[in-house]
This record gives C-alpha cells, sequence and structure tokens, in this order.
C-alpha cells in the first residue's frame, strides 16, 4: 500500500493493484483528457459560436473533485493526463490543480502531465507550469498572420500568444503546434508555418476540421482532407513517414528539409480508433469514451455519492465496458448538422 496524493495534496491510501481498464477490444485505457473548464477568452470559428453559452459555474466540479477523479483513473492505469478546455489556463486557481498532479509524476504513479492551450496565458504560467512537472505542451495556432489570427480567433491577441510561446521555451517546455487545416484560408500557409515551428525546434500536428457543436459557418465550405494537403507539401518537402509516437492520435513523418517532425491527425479521412487508449472526462464530471460518439457516463453522481472510491470505481469500470470500437464522423452537405451536438469546449479537445 503506497499513499496518493488525495485532494490538492493530502495523503490518502492508494494502491497499485487496482484492476486496469481494458475495453472490450482489448485496448487498455491508458491516456486521461480532462477539460478544466468549457470557457474560453477566444471565440475559433470552428470550434464556437460567438455568442456561446456556457455551463452555470454550479455545474462544475470542484478542483479537489476533479484532482480525485484523475488520481481515481491514476490509480486504475492511467499514464499520461492532458489537461484542456475551453482554454484550461482561464480556470480560477487551476495551478492548484496542476501543482496536485505533478506530485503524481514524482511519486511515479504518472509519466507525464500535459496541457493543450490557445497560448494566451502562456505568459503567465510557463514557470509554474514547468516547475510543477509539465515538460511538453500544445499550443493551438492557426496562422502566423495577425490579421487572419484575430478574423479566425475573433477574440484573439496574436502578439500574447507569440509572447507566450517565447516564454514557454524560456521555462523549458516543449512545445507541439496544432494547426487546424481549414479550406480557402491557412491550406496555403501550413508549408510557412512548419518552417516556423522547426526553426524553432518545435514540432506541429495538422488536424482535420471535426462536425462538433453548431457553429454559424457551413464546415463543408472550410472542410480541407489531410491527404490533399500532404501531397501539396511533398511538391516543397520531402516527408518519410517514421514510427514516432506521443500517445495520441498523430501519424508523423519526418521532414528531410528542416529535420523536424509533421504530424497528421484525420479523424474524417482516416479515423485513428484501432489503438485507441483514451477517454475524455469534462469538467462537469461526464465521461466520454469516445470523441465522436454521444455515449458517456456520469461519474459526478458516483464521485458524490460517497468518500470511498469503491463506487466511483464501478462507475468507471461499467463505462469501460461501452467504450465502441470507433466514431463515424461525416461531413457533406447531406448532413445540416454535426455529427455531434455538443462542442469540442465541452468535451475537452
Amino acid at each position: 500500500m503506497n499513499t496518493l496524493a488525495g485532494p490538492l495534496g493530502n495523503a490518502r491510501p492508494f494502491t497499485t493493484q487496482k484492476t486496469p481498464m481494458i475495453d472490450p477490444f482489448q485496448r487498455a485505457v491508458t491516456y486521461l483528457r480532462v477539460s478544466v473548464t468549457d470557457r474560453c477568452d477566444f471565440r475559433c470559428t470552428y470550434c464556437m459560436a460567438e455568442n456561446m453559452t456556457f455551463l452555470p459555474k454550479k455545474d462544475l466540479l470542484t478542483l479537489e473533485e476533479l484532482e480525485r477523479l484523475c488520481s481515481a483513473f491514476i490509480a486504475k492505469g492511467v499514464r499520461k493526463l492532458r489537461l484542456t478546455g475551453g482554454e484550461p489556463l482561464v480556470r480560477k486557481n487551476i495551478m492548484h490543480l496542476v501543482r496536485a498532479l505533478g506530485r503524481q509524476i514524482e511519486a511515479g504513479h504518472l509519466d507525464e502531465l500535459t496541457l493543450t492551450t490557445n497560448g494566451s496565458q502562456l505568459a503567465r504560467y510557463a514557470d509554474e507550469l514547468y516547475d510543477s512537472g509539465v515538460r511538453r505542451i500544445n499550443v493551438s495556432l492557426d496562422t502566423l498572420d495577425p490579421v487572419k489570427f484575430k478574423e479566425i480567433t475573433r477574440w484573439g491577441d496574436f502578439s500574447k500568444v507569440m509572447e507566450g510561446i517565447d516564454a514557454a521555451q524560456k521555462a523549458g517546455l516543449k512545445i507541439k503546434l496544432n494547426a487546424v487545416a481549414l479550406k480557402d484560408f491557412n491550406e496555403h500557409e501550413i508549408a510557412d508555418m512548419l518552417r516556423f515551428a522547426h526553426g524553432r525546434g518545435m514540432d506541429m500536428t495538422v488536424i482535420e476540421t471535426m462536425p462538433m457543436g453548431e457553429i454559424e459557418e457551413d464546415r463543408t465550405d472550410r472542410y480541407l482532407p489531410l491527404s490533399k494537403l500532404k501531397a501539396d507539401l511533398e511538391q516543397q518537402f520531402t516527408l518519410t513517414d517514421i514510427s514516432y509516437k506521443t500517445g495520441g492520435p498523430a501519424r508523423y513523418v519526418e521532414v528531410a528539409e528542416t529535420g523536424g517532425r509533421l504530424g497528421f491527425i484525420t479523424p474524417m479521412t482516416h479515423n485513428f480508433c484501432e489503438s485507441c487508449n483514451r477517454v475524455r472526462l469534462t469538467c462537469t464530471g461526464t465521461l466520454y469514451m469516445c470523441l465522436g460518439q454521444n455515449d458517456a457516463a456520469d461519474l459526478r453522481t458516483a464521485l458524490r455519492a460517497s468518500d470511498d472510491d469503491a463506487y466511483l470505481t464501478a462507475a468507471m469500470d461499467e463505462a469501460i465496458s461501452r467504450k465502441p470500437k470507433g466514431h463515424d464522423f461525416i461531413i457533406d452537405r447531406d448532413r445540416q448538422r454535426p455529427a455531434v451536438a455538443r462542442h469540442m469546449s465541452v468535451t475537452g479537445g
């Protein structure tokens, strides 16, 4: 019997003998993505409506509850944990949770704690993130043009994101840029973004837009298959498939001309489900076993029903037993509604 840091650092019993989470397709669930808030200080056009209705604060789990849930997943075999949002760094007192989870790394219970951010708050938090055990982050950035950046994010400040990237690299954080590939917006910029990222020692990943949540525009107008983007890039670069993995769904190539890595996340043209080891927890305690399916489990009720984790663990096991083989995203003009009604900010990026 060891001890595991309990609510925001308080020690409580922990045993490494708990049954690991194995889904019906014999995939071990070892990666948890946690949306700590659905709120964001940007309103990216492909992600959110401009006038979003966010969850009432009373519906959100407390930071102590989020930490207890994360600890329960770690006790069941999760080795990698990513904090997401919305924008995770706008959650009040979020660093209390980051520090508590960082202690799981020190104790050897967790291999990696990472974060996906829009970069707006990095100048403020970069040093503290590193000091808390975070070593690698993803920064979402779809253009290097400040005018287009304002257009796509609506509320974003490009200079603040650049300051954040500078601060993060100075703090020692490794950065991967995530860019959503958007037809007639940034498809001709990707090559320059690749050179920018690799020139600063950053990996880069491009992502197909996903049909999640109602937004003002028609996603078919923006959808760009990465197969086409890759073919275009191969007119300028030598791309070689490599086996590099970060635990997520990206398939990587090495770019000979820059010496860096480029990842492709293709939920539409080639889904990444066969080796899925991930589940997603929302800030309300809802567990989604698949990003592209609506089936979910209410862990908040189980969490609050008892201080003993036995009931919570049983609810987790039941949820994992329903993890599907894969998703069925479709974007076409015959589908007038999104494949999944909830916004990505609710599920966690």
